[in-house]
């Protein structure tokens, strides 16, 4: 299985802002942001949603993501591992990510 990923300079704000308007996939965008931040290369599916997500509903929230250019992800073996494109993410929309997910009250 080979994943799309856009270019970002294709990827209008709104489709950005709706992505990350969503609790779940922003619990999911905090996740993959310490991971990185840990010199991490990434995480699964299972590790990076919240526990308990029905697996098609996990598979929904991290399309979007993806379709929004704020993740990127390959195989392992049988797992999806992926990476928040904080880098080009930060370069498109310089402050957003550091504005939505230090807000107070954000879930």
């Amino acid at each position: 299985m080979r994943f799309t990923h856009p270019n970002l300079n294709d990827v209008p704000l709104p489709s950005v802002l709706h992505a990350l308007s969503d609790p779940t996939r922003l619990k999911i965008v905090r996740s993959l942001d310490a991971d990185r931040t840990a010199k991490g290369e990434g995480l699964s599916c299972n590790c990076a949603a919240p526990e308990g997500l029905p697996r098609a509903t996990m598979s929904n929230h991290f399309s979007i993501l993806r379709n929004a250019g704020l993740v990127e992800a390959h195989k392992e073996g049988t797992k999806v591992i992926h990476r928040l494109r904080r880098g080009e993410v930060d370069g498109r929309f310089p402050g957003l990510l550091d504005a939505v997910l230090n807000a107070e009250g954000a879930s």
